[in-house]
């Protein structure tokens, strides 16, 4: 948990993680090799030096550093676990539903586990989502339209098995659907990774969730031009914050823009871990104010309120956390009475009585 310097704490919520194996023993094929180079250099280019890990530890790093850096070293509360299964690349899948489970069953208070699906898998994947759903109790699912699935190269969310797999989804109480709407990964196809799809969607789906991870990077206006007709389209800030370091001028611009759209109610933080590490972007992301100049023209602020509801309190909402109660079991006892004080705090900017 992050305590500001006034000793207010912040429920953080990491919307975007992944525990992945990208090792040369798990290669499939040279695409997959791509994949993880293609990651490393965001990770690379990107972070301060002093969190550039080596290849070696990127390609692989276990489930025990992760815990380490979102929950001791760094400042979450709690993860959200994005699969990305990659099986055309990688032999065991780059990041699955059920590797991440045994994460989940082992820290079940810090991980919050999403599922996935492919609507080229057809009614064998209908079924295997039912399966998926009954025995891990999923509210989300990750969602990965470039993807590669033997000779197809992606697909749109307003293909009609993609429709059939939305509707399932909602029937089966899977209300969060996360989607891969940013840069390219090589050897993906950039096209495939297009916004115009969420549009009938979420059109179609007003009772889903979609959380578009990225808030579709580089396709930012087309991104903000549709979230602000459709209410329940939310922007994933992963890939968008790491440039509060390297760019922060392009993270101005960009944070902007979505708090003008969508307002800081519709943002969700992630890190993206493990391209990026959760403690350098919430530290710089708590200390980061917009300039004068950019609040006047657009009336916009990245005020405390706005940071808390961003960094968890957003989250918490569509994954129906208490935050009081959650924050209490994380602690291993009833919050103290200034930790009361805190909570009550989080329950007024929740709308909660």
């Amino acid at each position: 948990m992050y305590r500001t310097a006034d000793g207010e704490e912040i429920f953080i919520i990491d919307g975007h993680t992944h525990l992945w194996d990208g090792s040369k023993e798990n290669l499939k094929n040279i695409h997959g090799q791509q994949f993880i180079d293609c990651f490393y250099g965001y990770h690379s280019a990107l972070s301060p030096k002093e969190y550039v890990w080596p290849k070696e530890k990127f390609d692989k790093y276990g489930a025990e550093t992760m815990y380490n850096d979102l929950f001791v070293e760094g400042y979450d509360d709690m993860a959200i676990f994005q699969p990305t299964y990659l099986k055309d690349f990688y032999v065991n899948g780059f990041n699955t539903t059920e590797q991440n489970a045994v994460l989940k069953e082992k820290y079940p208070d810090r991980f919050i586990l999403n599922g996935a699906w492919d609507p080229r898998d057809g009614e064998v994947g209908l079924e295997a989502l039912r399966e998926l759903a009954s025995k891990y109790q999923l509210k989300g699912v990750k969602l990965y339209t470039a993807e590669w699935h033997g000779s197809s190269k992606g697909y749109k969310l307003s293909d009609d098995w993609a429709q059939r797999y939305l509707e399932e989804s909602q029937k089966l109480g899977i209300k969060n659907i996360h989607v891969h709407k940013g840069p390219t990964i090589l050897p993906l196809n950039r096209d495939a990774f297009d916004v115009a799809d969420i549009d009938e969607a979420a059109t179609n789906f007003p009772e889903l969730n979609f959380i578009v991870e990225h808030c579709g990077l580089p396709r930012l206006d087309d991104f903000c031009w549709i979230a602000v007709q459709e209410p329940n389209v939310y922007g994933g800030l992963a890939v968008a914050l790491p440039f509060i370091h390297s760019r922060p001028d392009y993270f101005n611009q960009i944070i902007s823009e979505l708090l003008f759209w969508l307002g800081p109610d519709r943002l969700l933080y992630g890190s993206d871990y493990a391209i990026w590490s959760p403690k350098w972007m919430i530290e710089k992301f708590m200390a980061h104010e917009l300039p004068d100049n950019i609040k006047k023209d657009k009336g916009v602020d990245l005020n405390l309120d706005a940071k808390r509801k961003i960094l968890g309190l957003n989250a918490a909402r569509l994954y129906d956390i208490d935050v009081p109660a959650q924050a209490a079991k994380l602690s291993g006892s009833a919050p103290v009475k200034e930790g009361e004080q805190t909570m009550a705090q989080v329950a007024e900017v929740l709308g909660d009585d």
